[in-house]
């Protein structure tokens, strides 16, 4: 079993908030004027995609897969705290 990944919290929120932005968008009806999500949804792809996280010689090993899980799992973690 492999060790966990860290990611910079700062990073998880980011994506997390891409992962927000994008199933509002999923579920917008179609034509519903959605130039707004998809404009924010470009900004923070850049902005995980320039992360300084990723400039570190391994960093691109963790790969997104495991940040998407990191986002998850926090975010899991964050709904069952506030119940």
């Amino acid at each position: 079993m492999r060790p966990p990944f860290r990611f910079p919290e700062d990073l998880i929120t980011l994506r997390r908030a891409w992962q927000q932005t994008y199933a509002e968008l999923a579920q917008a009806p179609a034509g519903a004027g959605t130039t707004a999500l998809r404009r924010r949804l470009i900004a923070l792809s850049g902005t995980l995609c320039t992360h300084p996280h990723w400039a570190t010689p391994t960093a691109w090993r963790t790969g997104g897969v495991e940040l998407r899980r990191a986002a998850h799992t926090s975010a899991s973690t964050e709904r069952e705290g506030a119940a």
